[in-house]
């Protein structure tokens, strides 16, 4: 039996993953625009492993401090 709590909690859920993941995708662009070259273009096109990893790091560390300000 699904209660109209269950339903709140499920809700919730949903906009903090919408939240996050808006958050973290808005992190992402803003670091894309403060380096000096095109992210994606290094990393794709290029093959830049360096690069790759730089912004691995970035997004996981990111996503910790999401985490840590969603969570509370």
């Amino acid at each position: 039996m699904i209660t109209p709590e269950d339903v709140r909690i499920f809700l919730l859920t949903l906009i903090y993953a919408v939240l996050g993941i808006a958050l973290l995708f808005a992190g992402y662009r803003i670091f894309d625009w403060l380096t000096p070259t095109d992210l994606q273009d290094d990393v794709f096109k290029q093959g830049n492993v360096a690069v790759a990893i730089l912004t691995g790091s970035f997004i996981i560390g990111l996503a910790i401090v999401i985490l840590g300000a969603i969570h509370g």
